[in-house]
């Protein structure tokens, strides 16, 4: 299996943290969040195809190109010597046949420069799954609330509420584990079955509004840090009001220009 030779964290040391450690996973799009992000030792960084609600206005992930992933990522990888950089699959570069999979798969390694790919689904992918994982490319699995099936689901809500869908979830995890993925991402599902499918797998589970008992954590970067003013979903904790913060600055800024405060005497050159 490849692992990331540009990056210390790799797939299979992320495998062992299930037993010593707590897994961190933030998101980036461009390259100085992903400087920030490997400098402060995050373990994952992934390059979601959340890019496209979050920076590129969509108003979901559906519309989202294998280009524009491959755009973003390249920004990404660059800056990333320590974290291992997983990349989404986006929508329809996997879920036609196993060849697409492996092509678009492999495009997102060798050009994205990325460490893994991330492909949401369970049963219905599994021989996607394991030829993405046989020609090489380590995958991250994604279970509960998967964005790229939203239509089909009636929208982002919490999945595994009821036995017959959380029996699925267990189930998908377990052919998952099976398939060769080296992680497994919980979205949205009830902290109980989060723990119950954490006990069950060998490979450690990241949960995002999954409850405490996964192997680690993600969040959309900009979500943590407060960057948009929308309301946001319950288990989001912003860190920082950063849309305040800018807003701020930004008001200063055209105040200190309309009054000729900027630039000053020791800003200017002479």
């Amino acid at each position: 299996m490849r692992e990331n030779n540009l990056s210390i964290i790799t797939t299979t040391k992320i495998r062992e943290y299930k037993q010593t450690k707590k897994i961190t996973m933030l998101t980036a799009y461009d390259y100085q969040v992903s400087v920030i992000l490997n400098e402060l030792k995050v373990d994952i960084i992934l390059v979601g195809d959340s890019l496209g609600m979050v920076v590129l206005g969509y108003q979901d992930t559906l519309p989202v190109t294998m280009e524009e992933m491959i755009h973003h990522a390249k920004a990404v990888t660059k800056a990333a010597n320590y974290s291992l950089v997983a990349i989404d699959m986006p929508f329809l570069s996997y879920q036609v046949d196993v060849k697409d999979a492996i092509y678009n798969a492999g495009r997102l390694i060798k050009e994205g420069r990325a460490g893994a790919v991330k492909m949401e689904g369970g049963k219905e992918i599994i021989d996607k799954v394991k030829a993405v994982v046989s020609s090489g490319i380590p995958v991250m699995g994604h279970l509960g609330l998967t964005p790229q099936h939203c239509c089909q689901i009636g929208g982002y809500k919490v999945q595994g509420k009821d036995s017959q869908s959380a029996k699925k979830i267990i189930e998908d995890a377990k052919l998952l584990e099976e398939a060769g993925v080296f992680s497994l991402v919980l979205e949205c599902i009830p902290s109980s079955l989060s723990l119950e499918i954490t006990n069950l797998v060998n490979i450690p589970t990241i949960g995002i509004g999954a409850g405490k008992h996964c192997d680690g954590q993600v969040l959309v970067i900009n979500d943590l840090l407060g960057i948009s003013d929308k309301k946001m979903p319950k288990f989001v904790r912003p860190y920082v009001n950063l849309n305040q913060i800018i807003k701020d600055a930004v008001r200063s800024f055209i105040k200190d220009v309309e009054t000729s405060l900027f630039p000053s005497e020791e800003e200017s050159y002479h």
